[in-house]
C-alpha cells in the first residue's frame, strides 16, 4: 500500500462538535451503530494521519477521529497544557456522541493520553492501543525548550521543526521511498498553530505516568517501532512490566508506524481490537 497523500477520503461525518470542554474537529466513519473505536494523533499531526487506517478500520467499527486541543481544527487554547486535561478532552468527545464506552488507539501524545485515560477512565475503554509512546517521554528540559523555541519563532520556528521532523518519524528507507507522504505529513506539521504545539509539550513535560500504570486494568497493546529513536522498544517493555496482561508488538517501523507500515499495523490493531468486541477481523 502506498500512501501518496494524507486526506479525508469517504468521511461520513465530519464535524466541529461542540463539547464541554470546546469545539473539537471530530470525523466519524462507518456504521453509526458498529462498535466504537477513537483514534487519536500524534504531537504535529491532526486526525488526517488515520487515513491509512480509515477503510480497513470502518468495516466493523465506528471510527472516531479527532483533532488534539492545539492542532487542525479544534480550539487552541493559551497552555500551558496537561495530560489530565487532553485526556479529559477525549471523555468530552466521547460524551458529547453519547458513547459510554469506547476501543482507544493513540499514537505517541494520542498513546499518552490513552495511558491517562486507562488509569484514570478505564471504565470508558473496552480496550486500549498505546502505539509509539511511552509511559514518560523525553525529559522535562527538552520539551521545556522546544515550547519556548516554538513560542519564539512561531510560524518559522514550525518550520524549523517540520524540515527536522522526518529523520525522528521515519526510517531513512521510507523517506527516500515515499517523499510524498513525508512531505505530506511536514507540511502538516508546519501549519500547526504554534501555541498549540508549544502547550502540547508543555503537557508531555509535565507527565510521568510511570508509577501509575499498576493502575490500568483494561486490555492493553503496546505497540513499539523496532527503529523508534523517541519512544523505544524498551520503553514499551518497561510499560509491559507495570500494565498487567498488556501485550507488546514490535514493527519494523520508526515513529509514525501507522503511516510507515500501514498493513501490517492494521491488521496489528483489528486483531487485538476484535478480541474485546467479538467482531470479524
Amino acid at each position: 500500500m502506498e500512501i501518496s497523500d494524507l486526506t479525508m477520503s469517504n468521511s461520513q461525518t465530519v464535524m466541529s462538535l461542540n463539547t464541554a470542554r470546546g469545539l473539537f474537529r471530530v470525523a466519524i466513519d462507518g456504521d453509526l451503530d458498529a462498535p466504537p473505536l477513537v483514534l487519536s494523533n500524534s504531537l504535529g499531526t491532526t486526525m488526517e494521519m488515520w487515513s491509512p487506517q480509515v477503510e480497513a478500520f470502518s468495516k466493523n467499527y465506528r471510527v472516531i477521529r479527532y483533532d488534539t486541543r492545539g492542532h487542525g481544527g479544534s480550539l487552541v487554547t493559551n497552555g500551558p497544557y496537561t495530560i489530565e486535561g487532553l485526556g479529559t478532552d477525549v471523555l468530552a468527545i466521547l460524551d458529547a456522541l453519547q458513547i459510554a464506552k469506547t476501543a482507544f488507539c493513540g499514537i505517541s501524545l494520542g498513546g499518552h493520553t490513552g495511558l491517562w485515560l486507562g488509569v484514570n477512565a478505564s471504565d470508558r475503554l473496552e480496550s486500549l492501543a498505546v502505539c509509539n509512546s511511552a509511559a514518560c517521554i523525553g525529559t522535562f528540559q527538552a520539551w521545556q525548550e522546544r515550547a519556548a523555541a516554538v513560542r519564539q519563532g512561531g510560524s518559522l520556528g514550525m518550520k524549523a521543526l517540520a524540515d527536522s521532523a522526518p529523520s525522528r518519524w521515519f526510517t531513512p528507507s521510507f523517506v527516500s521511498a515515499q517523499q510524498a507522504t513525508v512531505q505530506a505529513v511536514q507540511a502538516v506539521l508546519e501549519g500547526i498553530s504554534p501555541e498549540g504545539y508549544a502547550s502540547c509539550c508543555e503537557a508531555l513535560a509535565l507527565s510521568d505516568l510511570r508509577a501509575d500504570l499498576k493502575h490500568i486494568k483494561v486490555r492493553t497493546l503496546l505497540v513499539a517501532g523496532a527503529h523508534d529513536p523517541v519512544t523505544t522498544e524498551a520503553d514499551a517493555d518497561a510499560m509491559q512490566v507495570s500494565i498487567t496482561g498488556a501485550r507488546t508488538m514490535v514493527l519494523k517501523t520508526s515513529h509514525l508506524s501507522n503511516l510507515e507500515a500501514p498493513q501490517v499495523f492494521n491488521r496489528t490493531i483489528l486483531d487485538f481490537i476484535s478480541d474485546s468486541f467479538g467482531t470479524k477481523k
